[in-house]
């Protein structure tokens, strides 16, 4: 697929329309509509209602060998300021992180891989919902995304990097996402009369500073990992002593080690801080995504695919880590997989992801369904031989 073929100006057309008409997690039913329509086009079968919205799409191939591609389909609840003559026509709702690319992506890949005579191993397409949420791809698993697949890829737009260029890292690309809630019960009482109380608000501020020691010594210093409060409440005025404070917070960790560690060190901090003031204490840690780690042979498959799409000189790591959650890690769980980004950066000025004013070059698309179609087939040739 070249710049400007009329193959990219289809893929262009569809991520424009999808980009009018956003749709937030479990509710992608004009997505999947879309998908689906073009599935039917290129004449390839396809399974509806995966995990409520999402679509599973086969394309056989000479083997029993499958290679899966992922793309994800869930906007963000954002008031759309891009000024783009396509913005969302939905209110308070936006694409603000490319999920309508990955879409167009995918669909062009599969455009492609359509075309080709002799397919040598078999292709799964999966469009995921939720990914915002970090629940989508784990329904997909539970309703069968991956039975019978041997290898898994997918990609993210990234205006962090040129178009025409693409980001095949070694290690973790994606951190883990958990998450904390404590709620600390003391005994309330008047601000003037602190010795009849035991008050919850300083054990809580004592944890806000005592976490960061889970990170500065008990850590691996080369593994990175997040801890941060993002709420913290107590009391109701000014002169009384609170008898319950709460706070919640993320914990991001870019190794399996250093997140099983955050999990503990959370836990015996605010067990035992409590205890030695007297404070009854309640921990609650939700897992979310695990890491997205990139390793052995399908990291190489994906460079090898990236340079035979842009050539070597255009293939790059990450410039730097990424504490960012991906539900793709729930993919590579169960299957080998690797994880790249499309550059994408448009000119002029650009905005980060999850920003009002996100947007992005559209000839990443071009170059990313020419990446999935490449690793699709490097893929295959590698697990056949």
């Amino acid at each position: 697929m070249t710049l400007g073929s009329p193959a990219h100006e289809r893929i262009v057309a569809i991520r424009r329309d999808l980009h009018q008409h956003p749709e937030l997690s479990w509710q992608e039913e004009r997505t999947s509509r879309v998908i689906a329509d073009r599935l039917g086009e290129l004449g390839i079968a396809f399974r509806k209602a995966v995990a409520g919205t999402g679509i599973i799409a086969d394309i056989p191939g000479q083997t029993s060998t499958c290679i899966a591609l992922r793309a994800d389909m869930d906007a963000l609840p954002l008031q759309e300021e891009t000024g783009l003559s396509f913005a969302s026509t939905n209110e308070g709702i936006m694409h603000a992180c490319g999920h309508d690319g990955h879409v167009s992506i995918l669909l062009g890949a599969a455009e492609l891989l359509a075309l080709e005579e002799d397919l040598p191993v078999s292709i799964r397409l999966i469009f995921q919902p939720a990914e915002e949420l970090g629940a989508g791809a784990k329904r997909m698993i539970e309703e069968g995304a991956l039975e019978g697949v041997d290898m898994i890829f997918g990609g993210h737009l990234d205006r962090g990097y040129d178009p025409g260029e693409l980001i095949v890292t070694e290690g973790c690309v994606n951190a883990s996402t958990d998450e904390f809630y404590i709620t600390l019960s003391g005994t309330g009482g008047h601000g003037a009369r602190p010795h009849e109380t035991v008050d919850p608000l300083v054990v809580g501020s004592f944890l806000v500073s005592e976490f960061q020691t889970i990170i500065t010594r008990t850590l691996d210093p080369t593994h990175a990992a997040v801890l941060s409060v993002g709420q913290f409440h107590a009391g109701t005025a000014p002169n009384i002593i609170a008898n319950v404070a709460t706070m919640d917070g993320t914990l991001r960790a870019q190794h399996p080690v250093a997140q099983t560690k955050l999990q503990d060190g959370v836990r015996r901090l605010a067990e035992g801080i409590a205890a030695a003031h007297g404070v009854d204490v309640k921990v609650e840690i939700v897992e979310g995504t695990p890491p997205v780690i990139n390793e052995g042979v399908p990291l190489t498959i994906a460079r090898f695919a990236a340079e035979d799409v842009v050539g070597a000189a255009r293939v790059r790591p990450m410039s730097s880590g990424n504490m960012g959650g991906e539900d793709f890690g729930f993919y590579v769980e169960q299957v080998p997989g690797c994880f790249i980004r499309y550059g994408a950066k448009p000119p002029g000025e650009s905005y980060p992801a999850h920003s009002s004013r996100f947007w992005w070059d559209e000839a990443a698309l071009a170059h990313g369904a020419n990446w999935m179609r490449a690793v699709a087939i490097a893929a295959g040739q590698h697990l056949d031989t």
